[in-house]
């Protein structure tokens, strides 16, 4: 099965020749694997055997897919956030209303005449579409883009504070992720519309559940209906414990969820698939606290087994990855196990790699 065809089988419930499988990773460990095989970072998804590919068309473009060499370095995006580098990240700096008054965060534009070049961010991944399973990565769309814009802080007092004001900047969020999503769907055929908002702690929600029930639901609603009216699967990425939320965001149209982020009050993955694995698919789940970076590789690959069987033993709807980004700490025989767990052998892995290298010489 080619990569596009196993995410698909999967999320249908249909039988798949290995679980499908799509990590992320620190840019330390994507070095340390890319060292291992000899082969360039670029190449590392396509030697592991990834089988997804994916672009930024909103504003984590700016925050993850613009790096810089040095610590220190910075630039100011689209929408007048500054971004520095900060050991392997771009923080941000600087948001453009944190001190603003009402009369400027009125006044305040999303960047409309940038949305063709960002939507021209999936040009790097299109030409893969025959093989792989096609993602647009719109996020952040609501919540977290205005905390971006206000300032973390700021953002949650004005839910509180003055919640007309808050209405008013999620509104011109939602707005423009609107639009950038309607582009992006009319101008490729993708296979999913990759939605998110950063709304969960590691103890809880950032704000009540009421509180989104109020404000955010609603317009998550109609970005999730974009994808939708292009017949695609939605997936809706929030790091953190929103377990208060999770029915609310099935009744909108939330088909993925990712990444389960295991250690989170009420996001462990079995449960969570025993109560809503006839509605929902997963994809995520791999502790990436305890278990890979301080397991053996043996307790690596039998938790991801027991990890794979409780989530797609009904027939599917599972993606394997892990609950975050992978640590640099995380032992590469840790990784391969995984992988293992996922039907794909470390010399499954090199042989490819090995192909990648002949591919560079000639």
């Amino acid at each position: 099965m080619t990569g596009k065809e196993r995410v698909h089988a999967a999320l249908n419930r249909h039988p798949v020749d290995r679980i499908p499988v799509w990590m992320w990773y620190h840019p330390d460990t994507v070095r340390r694997l890319a060292q291992s095989m000899d082969i360039p970072a670029t190449s590392v998804s396509l030697a592991l055997g990834d089988d997804i590919r994916q672009a930024w068309v909103g504003n984590n473009h700016p925050m993850e897919g613009i790096v810089h060499e040095h610590d220190g370095d910075s630039h100011v995006d689209d929408w007048g956030i500054e971004w520095v580098k900060d050991g392997p990240f771009n923080q941000i700096r600087h948001s453009p209303l944190q001190a603003a008054n009402r009369e400027q965060i009125l006044a305040y534009r999303h960047p409309y005449d940038r949305v063709e070049a960002l939507i021209a961010h999936m040009d790097r991944v299109y030409p893969h579409a025959d093989q792989y399973f096609i993602g647009c990565d719109l996020s952040p769309c609501v919540f977290e883009l205005v905390c971006r814009i206000r300032g973390m802080e700021q953002a949650a007092m004005d839910l509180v504070a003055d919640p007309e004001l808050s209405a008013h900047m999620l509104r011109q969020a939602a707005d423009f992720s609107l639009q950038v999503g309607r582009r992006a769907c009319e101008r490729y055929q993708l296979d999913w519309l990759w939605t998110g908002d950063d709304i969960g702690g590691q103890n809880g929600m950032i704000m009540s559940p009421q509180s989104w029930r109020e404000q955010i639901k609603p317009l998550l609603a109609e970005i999730f209906a974009v994808g939708h009216a292009h017949n695609l699967w939605v997936a809706y990425h929030s790091c953190g414990s929103l377990r208060p939320i999770i029915e609310d965001l099935i009744e909108i149209g939330m088909d993925v969820l990712n990444p389960i982020q295991c250690n989170c009050p009420g996001m462990d993955p079995l449960e969570l698939k025993k109560e809503f694995g006839k509605q929902l698919a997963f994809m995520g789940g791999v502790d990436t606290q305890g278990l890979l970076p301080n397991g053996s590789a043996e307790e690596v690959y039998r938790e991801t087994c027991r990890l794979l069987e409780g989530m797609s033993g009904d027939g599917g709807g599972y993606i394997l990855a892990a609950s975050h980004a992978v640590p640099p700490e995380t032992p590469l025989e840790n990784i391969f196990a995984m992988y293992r767990a996922a039907g794909i052998t470390e010399e499954e892995i090199y042989d490819r790699a090995a192909s990648v290298r002949a591919i560079e010489k000639t």
